[in-house]
């Protein structure tokens, strides 16, 4: 079956299927979503307006039997940067599109009216259906609506009341293979879906596979390349206790923000790590270890219950308890659970909406440590859309330009994750040159400066972090690029058999010949198509900074500043 192009068109209410042009035929995952975005989005555009579009696409081994390889990306550009923006998440969508043939799904206009609705995509079409009944309700209830209408089968893409309202910190939700929702959260894509009046896609279930060139050699690739995967420390530390086995290691660096990133630790870090989460899941009968799509062999996913035992919430992440416990100085995980929960069911990224609430804090909307009141904020106010729902809803930085806070931990109006870049200055120049805004994994360098995978770059020295950044960033490019999990990423660095067997896989499943050198140039071409679509809407050098007052305010444990001059970050570009 051959892939093909599915194209929504909202201004006429039009579908089309097309061939796949020439120039994406090598292309999945964010190298197709930058790449259409670019050849077909004008950069200086209004990212709700009508000349935006919203791509959705399976990476290129997606649909196969590949290990962690049921990443989705999507891409537009960003109503909270105004830069190109790519967000990726698991679930069932990328690995049902592939085997419809879906190369990508390119959803443009605006609607007419005030009408609301869905899209239904098969192997062989695509329409557009009024909707009316889940307007106004959140993700898990969208879940559960398309189960009673068609069956609990088909795929699904949604969002809550946040991408209704196109709150900038929107984001769009896929359901998991458990029903529950795993979220491509950064950069508001949300409102960008919530602009063109489209609540949920639903993807019908098939019996079809993806065209494997040469399926014996596919098979040993994979073999190699899984084994590489469940035989890393770090990865078998993430199945124990998921990526909040980070708390505690970030906590020790230093490097852990607190309190509105005034601190590079945090007094209740125990509370809330992924050992003292690792124990509450067993207790409360829940699943320390799960997997947010088909095929995952990491299984960094867990299910945490309530006091009850009852769900409440899953792929409870490192960076989302972070922001609303650390930096909030919240030391409860049952109220950082119930927030991350209200957050999913109104679609809603965790990690700008929680540092949001930590520039509140500073600012006396509510106190420090509160987490009762952060879940009343966003289940009375965000949720239903009062005055402070949308300053909060709206991101950080609307929050402090809202109540004149100088202390605005952002890059391109993107809230900063998780890593204090004063303590950890790899993750800092990530931060300022990444193309779509402050976001650790397009350049994980926690992985060398903390972990000691792939070599060792002391987070401290200023020596080497430019180039490890960018390495990073490139392979992160990559890597998104296939519809791999970024989690591969520690065994490509550190066991010598794993990267030649992903590429080896690629070469099995299209009949091709790519070597490692080809898979490193990809990656630039994607990095070098997003910078220059961001100088086209009007970015320079000078919005690849951090904002003043990591220079200016040292940080404890270590009493470091930011000390990476404007021109030495410029030099990330030489390539």
């Amino acid at each position: 079956m051959a892939d093909k192009i599915f194209r929504v068109n909202m201004t006429d209410l039009t579908t089309s299927i097309e061939d796949v042009p020439a120039d994406w035929a090598g292309l999945g995952g964010r190298g197709l979503t930058s790449t259409i975005v670019a050849a077909e989005v004008e950069p200086t555009c209004h990212p709700l307006g009508h000349r935006n579009k919203i791509i959705i696409a399976p990476g290129m081994l997606s649909g196969t039997v590949a290990a962690n390889s049921g990443r989705i990306s999507i891409g537009a550009k960003s109503p909270l940067t105004g830069t190109i923006k790519e967000a990726n998440a698991g679930g069932t969508a990328a690995q049902m599109l592939a085997k419809s043939g879906c190369k990508a799904l390119i959803i443009e206009g605006l609607p007419k009216g005030d009408s609301w609705y869905n899209l239904h995509l098969t192997a062989d079409s695509i329409t557009i259906n009024k909707e009316t009944e889940l307007i106004g309700k959140g993700n898990f209830a969208v879940i559960d609506a398309v189960a009673d209408r068609l069956n609990d089968k088909h795929g699904v893409i949604s969002i809550g009341q946040a991408g209704e309202m196109k709150l900038l910190s929107a984001n769009i939700s896929i359901k998991d293979p458990d029903s529950n929702l795993r979220s491509c959260g950064r950069g508001g894509l949300g409102a960008v879906l919530g602009s063109k009046r489209i609540k949920f896609i639903s993807i019908a279930p098939t019996d079809a596979k993806v065209d494997i060139a040469n399926q014996e050699a596919f098979t040993a690739a994979n073999r190699t390349f899984t084994k590489a995967l469940v035989d890393n420390p770090i990865s078998q530390a993430l199945g124990q206790y998921g990526t909040n086995v980070l708390v505690n290691i970030i906590n020790e660096s230093g490097g852990l923000p607190t309190r509105n990133f005034t601190s590079g630790q945090f007094d209740g870090h125990e509370a809330i790590s992924g050992e003292t989460m690792y124990d509450t899941i067993v207790e409360r009968e829940g699943k320390p270890k799960h997997n947010c799509h088909k095929g995952c062999v990491i299984q960094c996913s867990q299910i945490y219950n309530d006091v009850n035992k009852a769900y409440k919430t899953s792929g409870f992440e490192y960076e989302s308890i972070w922001a609303m416990g650390a930096d909030c100085c919240v030391d409860n995980l049952d109220h950082i659970a119930e927030a991350d929960h209200l957050m999913d069911d109104m679609g809603i990224d965790s990690i700008e909406t929680s540092v949001a609430m930590a520039v509140a804090m500073e600012a006396g909307v509510l106190d420090f440590g509160d987490g009762a009141e952060v879940c009343r904020i966003l289940k009375e106010e965000v949720a239903n859309g009062t005055p402070l729902g949308h300053i909060i809803g709206c991101g950080a930085g609307n929050v402090g330009r809202t109540f004149g806070v100088t202390r605005v931990p952002v890059v391109k109006n993107q809230a900063i994750p998780a890593y204090d870049p004063r303590a950890i200055k790899g993750i800092g120049i990530t931060y300022c040159t990444s193309t779509q805004g402050a976001d650790h994994t397009m350049g994980y360098t926690i992985a060398t400066n903390i972990l000691g995978v792939g070599g060792s770059v002391d987070p401290l020295s200023k020596e080497g972090q430019i180039e490890l950044s960018r390495n990073l960033q490139i392979a992160t490019a990559a890597i998104d690029s296939t519809g791999m999990c970024l989690f591969i990423a520690f065994a490509a660095l550190d066991d010598e058999k794993c990267l030649p067997a992903l590429v080896d896989m690629l070469n099995a499943r299209f009949g091709i010949n790519l070597t490692a050198d080809d898979v490193t140039s990809l990656g630039s071409t994607i990095l070098k198509t997003e910078h220059d679509f961001n100088l086209a809407a009007g970015f320079t050098n000078k919005d690849d900074r951090l904002p003043e007052f990591f220079s200016e305010e040292p940080i404890a444990p270590h009493n470091v500043v930011w000390d990476i001059s404007g021109e030495e970050i410029d030099t990330f570009w030489d390539f």
